[in-house]
């Protein structure tokens, strides 16, 4: 199977840019075979995303980025990142006591359907080690209070160090994550809300939501940042409700949400589609 060379880029626009970058492909004799860009005309912020094939191309693949970063990043001001089909992202999933997202995270895992690996799942409860342990997956627990938190996110880090984990899942998984943590994966932290944010707050949600006789309940995919579900948006959706749901209705359908929004959003960032900029993402068909 041919290597693929994935390169997502912003900068600010200027004219030549789409120019320049696919030159540098052509004349190293690069087959492009995807190419998407947008131009935010408030912030004048342009956006790409490239693919290209390896076979023929003349630049060796692991100096493909100081080549770019020395002809074109520095020229234009560009922010980008760099990634190859061969290599696949190390995922770590944390989970607490719900299992709907785990398991259809695992599911898809073991069915082959993401170019992944799942090398840990970490839990501050043992509630869900039977899951990890069908799947065959290593399962490592850190109780958590507020005594010992910073402790154990300390070896948390260090787990993830030793696995060369790439990004982290948020299974709901039901602890604040501390900023030691979110600087050291900066925008590979995906979490799932429980609710269309912004939208009803607090630990019953559903039921405040049943209270008010709301008509749509949804979810919300999201990078993790210090300030509490407020990071870069990346995969939200909605199911219609009437009267005639109860709570527990309200409750299965949302989970049944939540997992297929949260998979969306992780099939996203693992297929390099999602660039953040500022307070939001963009995203690439």
């Amino acid at each position: 199977m041919t290597k693929i060379a994935k390169l997502l880029l912003h900068c600010p626009d200027q004219p030549g840019i789409l120019a320049a970058v696919t030159d540098f492909i052509t004349v190293n004799k690069g087959n492009i075979v995807y190419l998407d860009q947008y131009v935010d005309r408030v912030e004048n912020i342009f956006f790409m995303r490239l693919e290209w094939e390896l076979e023929n191309f003349l630049i060796p693949q692991e100096k493909i980025e100081d080549y770019f970063a020395t002809l074109y990043a520095q020229k234009y001001d560009m922010s980008f990142k760099l990634y190859f089909s061969d290599y696949k992202p190390r995922m770590a999933i944390f989970v607490s006591k719900m299992s709907h997202c785990l398991y259809d995270l695992l599911a898809r895992y073991a069915a082959g359907e993401w170019n992944v690996e799942i090398p840990l799942i970490v839990s501050n409860h043992p509630d869900l080690q039977h899951v990890a342990e069908r799947f065959s997956i290593p399962f490592y627990l850190f109780p958590i209070t507020k005594e010992n938190k910073a402790e154990q996110e300390q070896k948390e880090l260090a787990l993830l160090a030793e696995h060369r984990v790439n990004f982290i899942v948020l299974a709901r998984y039901m602890q604040v994550v501390s900023e030691q943590l979110i600087n050291a994966f900066p925008n590979r932290i995906i979490n799932i809300h429980h609710s269309f944010l912004p939208a009803f707050v607090g630990a019953k949600p559903y039921h405040a939501a049943f209270e008010r006789g709301v008509k749509i309940i949804g979810a919300t995919s999201h990078y993790v940042t210090t300030e509490l579900d407020a990071g870069p948006i990346i995969e939200q959706d909605v199911v219609r409700i009437t009267h005639k749901d109860t709570v527990q209705d309200l409750v299965n359908k949302g989970k049944d949400l939540e997992k297929i929004v949260l998979s969306r959003a992780v099939q996203k960032h693992i297929d390099r589609k999602v660039l953040a900029y500022k307070n939001k993402t963009v995203i690439f068909n």
